[in-house]
């Protein structure tokens, strides 16, 4: 499955937030069922942020998001996520 969030940064929080959400990606990389992630930002609208990752399962994304020390690097960072549904069954691949 993969996990996409968008994140609506505004610019004067960009750089602090790119520190902070790569320590948060490192962190996820570390949990069981993690297979890749990424940190991007659009080029058409530098304040649109997403991480996107992909996991073994829907239950290895939800445990690493569960763990104390995680949810502590990334909560402060989750009040800048848009509200919409993030988790996505994979149905193709190439």
């Amino acid at each position: 499955m993969i996990a996409i969030t968008r994140y609506r940064v505004p610019g004067e929080d960009a750089d602090d937030f790119a520190d902070r959400m790569t320590a948060v990606l490192t962190a996820l990389s570390e949990c069981p069922g993690f297979r890749s992630g990424r940190l991007g930002r659009t080029v058409d609208d530098p304040g649109l942020w997403a991480l996107v990752t992909e996991w073994d399962g829907a239950g290895h994304y939800r445990r690493a998001l569960g763990g104390h020390e995680l949810r502590m690097r990334f909560m402060p960072l989750a009040a800048l996520a848009v509200d919409e549904p993030g988790a996505y069954e994979v149905v193709a691949a190439h």
